[in-house]
Order: structure tokens, then sequence, then C-alpha cells
């Protein structure tokens, strides 16, 4: 019986090593098409079999990874699963910035690029309403973006959002050498100009370095599970998939919403604008989540006392910051709240 079990590991511990050489598993399978390119960034559509709603869907990931995560794998997918549900889907990939986007910052990236993507896409989907989903860093984006918009924003839906930033309990001695403005922070990032990816990578792994290794440890356990190293694989690549950021914008970020937290207290300026959260008008949908130590839930819900509008909700999940249970499907809270809001043709 030993001698079975030694023979057991031994094959997944061969197999666990064989996965890491093997070329990458396909990803962001879901077709797609380039419709306006600025710099860098490319805005994608992604065109569904049967169109059933009229309000298209304009999606915001996180500055901080490539937004592969959104379209893993058939199955493992949020936009495969929107575009199965009847609607037209737009992804705003800002790609990866270079030395010569060192001047990039906040009020660009809402006022070039997210607004700029959101005209192209009514205009490309002849549409009079869309609603934004941002994603993390994105989905605080997509919130700024959302109280300065003139397009008409219908639905907001926030996922994993930071909003109050004088919740960071992760970063508590960061925080208080940059409060006390002994951090050095903004001297290193203008020697840099922009952040390297391998730095971006290093600070998120403060974060999760207790925890960082244990996903390996599922995979030895697994390896001889086609479907699920498949899968595995393509999460760690998302995980690791780091992006460089732009020096104007990390400075505008540290100061405005890290330093003075001003998505909640007030006072944040966008190109000219006031960038109030009171000043948002569409129905929102804000998701958080329980086990996230990434943006835990108390950097989420203060947004709930600063809205409006009458239609605003809250729903907090069980999960972790990031979440591949959509099954090919959307999951039922946001299937249910986004059709009712999405003016069915």
């Amino acid at each position: 019986m030993d001698n079975i079990n030694r023979q057991q590991e031994d094959s997944k511990l061969k197999h666990f090593f064989e996965l890491l050489k093997e070329p990458m598993p396909d990803m962001g399978m879901t077709d797609r098409m380039a419709i306006w390119k600025k710099n860098k960034a490319t805005l994608w559509y992604y065109k569904p079999e049967e169109k059933k709603y009229k309000v298209p869907i304009f999606l915001i990931y996180s500055l901080v990874n490539e937004p592969i995560l959104l379209d893993l794998a058939p199955g493992y997918s949020l936009i495969e699963a929107l575009v199965k549900q009847g609607f037209e889907v737009y992804l705003m990939d800002f790609g990866i910035p270079g030395y010569e986007d060192s001047d990039l910052g906040l009020d660009q990236y809402i006022t070039d690029y997210i607004a700029k993507g959101v005209q192209r896409a009514l205009k490309h989907s002849n549409a009079t309403d869309i609603s934004v989903m941002g994603f993390c860093l994105g989905g605080t984006l997509a919130a700024i973006y959302a109280s300065v918009a003139e397009e008409p924003v219908k639905n907001l839906i926030l996922s994993a959002a930071p909003i109050n930033f004088g919740k960071v309990q992760v970063f508590d001695q960061w925080m208080e050498a940059l409060l006390e403005d002994s951090a050095g922070f903004e001297d290193i990032i203008d020697v840099l100009k922009v952040m390297p990816a391998n730095s971006i990578q290093a600070g998120m792994r403060l974060i999760t370095s207790p925890v960082y290794f244990a996903h390996y440890f599922s995979l030895l356990e697994k390896a001889d599970d086609k479907e699920y190293a498949d899968k595995w694989r393509r999460f760690n690549h998302w995980a690791t998939s780091y992006v460089p950021m732009t020096g104007a914008f990390i400075k505008q970020i540290l100061n405005e919403l890290v330093k003075k937290n001003k998505l909640i207290e007030g006072g944040l300026i966008i190109s000219g604008q006031n960038a109030e959260l009171e000043s948002i008008s569409a129905n929102i949908l804000v998701v958080a989540n329980e086990k996230d130590r990434l943006v835990p839930h108390d950097m989420i819900l203060p947004v709930m006392g600063k809205l409006t509008m009458p239609d605003k909700t809250y729903h907090l999940l069980k999960s972790g910051h990031s979440s591949l249970n959509w099954g090919g499907e959307l999951p039922g809270y946001l299937r249910e709240w986004l059709l009712e809001r999405s003016d069915a043709i």
C-alpha cells in the first residue's frame, strides 16, 4: 500500500514539474475586434450571436494587471457569459505604458481614454445608454468617470473597487510613512518615471505573501487533472501579469486618493470638474468580497453612504478578491440586476 501511495505521489510530482514547462493553454478565446485605438490602448468589441439588450456594457479593468482575467477560457470567462446572455460588450484595454507615457495621469485616463472610449462604444452600438462595469482599481476609475460623465451612463457596476482609502489596513506602516511625507515615494517615482511591472508585483506580494505559495500546493495535489491544471495555469498567468504604471498616475492616486481620501471626503478635481460621488446618477451595483485581503469590504461599503441615486444595491460575496465561479453563465445576482436595467429588445 505504501508503495502504491509513493508511486502516486511521484507521478503527481512528475506531472507538476512537466506542467510548469509546457506551453500555456489558450486564453482570451472569445471572438473580438478592435474598433478604436489611442496610444497603447485598444477598445475591443465582443459581438453577441443574438443581440437581446439595447444597453451595451463597457468594461474597465484595473491598471495593475492585464485584463485577461475577464476572458480566461470558455467556461471561465465573464465576457463570454455576457455575450451569451445577448449583450454587446466593449473592453477598454489600456495596454502597456512606456517611459514616454510617464505624464499620463488620472485626468487623462478618465477624460482621454475612458470618456472617449465610451463615446466610441455608444456610436458603434448605436445606443442611447450604456452600462459601465469596473473591476478593482478599474472600478475606482469607473466611479470617478461616472461622477463627471457627460455620456449617458445608465448603469454602474463596481466590483471589488477601493473607494475609501482611509481603510488601507494592509499597508499600515506604509500609510503612516506616506502621511508623514517620510516614505520618499515621489522621489523614487520622479527618477523612474514609470514604475516597472516587477515593482508593482513586489508591492502586491507584500499583501499576499502569507498565501502566495499555497496555490502551488493545490496544483501539486491535482497535477493529474488536466482541466484543473489548465485552469490553474491560466489563472496563475493572470496573477503574475503585472504591468508598469505611469509616474503621474501613481502620484495622483497617492496624493489625491490615499493621502487625502478625496473620493470619500470630497475635493477631487478631474479636468476642471468636481468628481463627487453624490453626482453619480446611474443605477449602481456595488460588489464586495468577504474574504478579500487586497480590497476589504470596509474600503468599499462607505460608498453607499455617499451615493444619492434611488437605485443602489450592495452585494457581499463570500469569495476572495478574484473569482472564476462563472461556469460559463452570469452569476444570479448580476444577471437579475443587469437584465432588469438593460432594456430588452
